[in-house]
């Protein structure tokens, strides 16, 4: 079979998810690589499921697709706990995050992966192949926290110190990361002591959504941060955040957002066609209708 004769069908499963990036994203690859590619956004919104509804009818979507000839799914907010229950098969990383992202239909099977936690810590050896993982600070400990708290303890990280407005999701998440990674220092920290974590450390990675167009503004105080310290940002609209700004003005090595955001769909991609996909041609695309997306806004 040549390149072209081979055709993919894909779907993005979420709620308010119709000016996702990642239909085009993944369509231009498929299409740079001569493949017959579609993706779709299932907006359980649009589609007059909403709450408890929405999540009844997720298993309903994956079993339709199955059946019309879908070969994957992409699967975000607020469906990737719940989904997993309804799947054949869920590999190791995405059972120990306790999500997925990603829906693989394979001889006759659902697959689940994530590949939130692979994209991330891809993006950040891609961006800092040299990174010091000795002691890394993180602030965010939810959905985009714990696949990144993750991420950090599966490439290396000796010691990871978990800081969230809500204390006790961060002690929660801690001991349970601990539990699975019982050599590496794993512990909370109240949110008040973040200046204080900050002075020794080696990485700052934030996942919160401030700095978002939508929630503008910076985490941290800027004098906190210093030379030596790596800095990442979960945030892509707008790329150059303002944390993102101060770190490279401080002195620090800086991750974007937007690496975490083209990781995983670098690595969805793979799984999808079992093909790898150009990780700077998917960049300078994803930063394309980031610009085209801010200049609409």
């Amino acid at each position: 079979m040549s390149t072209v004769d081979q055709s993919y069908l894909v779907g993005l499963i979420g709620d308010g998810i119709t000016a996702s990036l990642s239909p085009p994203m993944h369509e231009q690859e498929g299409r740079e690589q001569g493949l017959l590619y579609l993706y779709r956004p299932v907006d359980v919104s649009a589609l007059g499921f909403e709450g408890r509804t929405g999540q009844e009818q997720v298993p309903a979507l994956l079993e339709y697709g199955r059946h019309l000839g879908f070969n994957a799914f992409n699967i975000t907010h607020p469906f990737k706990q719940s989904v997993m229950e309804h799947l054949d098969e869920v590999d190791e990383d995405a059972r120990n995050l306790g999500a997925v992202n990603t829906v693989v239909f394979s001889e006759g099977r659902s697959i689940g992966h994530n590949t939130d936690f692979s994209g991330y810590i891809n993006g950040l050896r891609e961006a800092l192949p040299e990174a010091d993982l000795s002691k890394v600070i993180q602030l965010g400990a939810g959905g985009a926290g714990s696949a990144v708290a993750y991420a950090l303890l599966r490439d290396g990280a000796q010691e990871l110190v978990l800081i969230d407005l809500d204390a006790d999701r961060a002690t929660a998440r801690a001991a349970d990361l601990q539990r699975q990674f019982p050599d590496r220092l794993i512990h909370a920290r109240p949110h008040a002591e973040l200046q204080e974590a900050l002075t020794d450390a080696t990485g700052f990675a934030h996942c919160t959504p401030v700095g978002m167009h939508l929630h503008p503004g910076i985490p941290v105080d800027r004098d906190w941060l210093h030379p030596g310290l790596w800095v990442s940002d979960v945030v892509y609209l707008p790329v150059e955040t303002e944390l993102i700004q101060a770190a490279r003005e401080r002195g620090c090595s800086v991750v974007d957002g937007g690496r975490m955001a083209v990781g995983q769909a670098l690595d969805a991609f793979a799984l999808i066609t079992g093909r790898p996909a150009a990780a700077d041609r998917v960049r300078s695309h994803f930063l394309e209708l980031v610009a085209a997306q801010q200049a609409g806004s």
